[in-house]
């Protein structure tokens, strides 16, 4: 598998390097963000990790414009920013998993192989979920509420897919890190929360029923019933 790694601390760099390339990864190192940008319009690779503050060009735009010309290559930011906030920019720049410095690099290959797994695996084609007015194309991308068409970010739409998925079951925080996150984050984060409440303003802020239900201390689910 051929990773470009893009880190402007040298120590960081050479630590994960050196960890990659003896579990037989192939390598490419960039130390700054308009290298690293170039590096990854230029050559296929299997896998980035980019780190989110770099010179140059932010690990943010480098993923905005990775993402725009590659929307598959899976990319993992990597930073020393860990807050609910810090993780939200990553993720809605088409970052598809975040590890906050200090790691543990089994933890970084474990990810890595999820990352990479997931886009090999070839998915059948998935019919359109309805739940009231409201529909979800999974091949187009594409949500509509009462004829409207709504616009979601990359994991928004990953949400409310496993949400409609799940309908009148209740799913809890757990469920969804497991299989919205991949466990990206720890438990106790409250970004599950932030994602559920950027939801229900898009699609239940103004229509009726509403759809999107909270179980205190259970979890969530998605039914046309209060």
């Amino acid at each position: 598998m051929k990773i470009l790694l893009v880190e402007d601390e040298p120590s960081v760099a050479a630590f994960l390097y050196q960890g990659l390339t003896e579990q037989d990864y192939t390598v490419d190192l960039a130390a700054d963000g308009l290298l690293g940008l170039s590096r990854a319009q230029t050559t296929h690779y299997d896998c980035l990790i980019l780190d989110q503050m770099l010179p140059g060009l932010s690990g943010l735009e480098v993923c905005r414009q990775v993402r725009a010309h590659d929307p598959g290559v899976p990319i993992l930011m990597l930073t020393a920013l860990g807050e609910t906030d810090d993780k939200i920019r990553g993720l809605d720049a088409g970052a598809d998993d975040y590890l906050v410095k200090p790691f543990a690099f089994d933890e970084l290959l474990a990810r890595l192989r999820a990352l990479v797994r997931r886009r090999t695996e070839a998915p059948a084609p998935k019919a359109v979920l309805h739940l009231a007015d409201l529909s979800l194309d999974p091949g187009a991308k594409r949500v509509e509420r009462a004829g409207q068409a709504i616009q979601l970010t990359a994991r928004e739409f990953a949400l409310l897919e496993y949400l409609l998925r799940n309908q009148n079951r209740v799913v809890s925080r757990a469920d969804l890190l497991e299989h919205v996150w991949d466990l990206s984050f720890d438990t106790g984060s409250n970004v599950i929360d932030v994602y559920i409440n950027f939801l229900r303003k898009k699609v239940d802020k103004g229509f009726e029923p509403k759809l999107i239900h909270t179980l205190v201390g259970m979890g969530y689910v998605m039914k046309t019933e209060g």
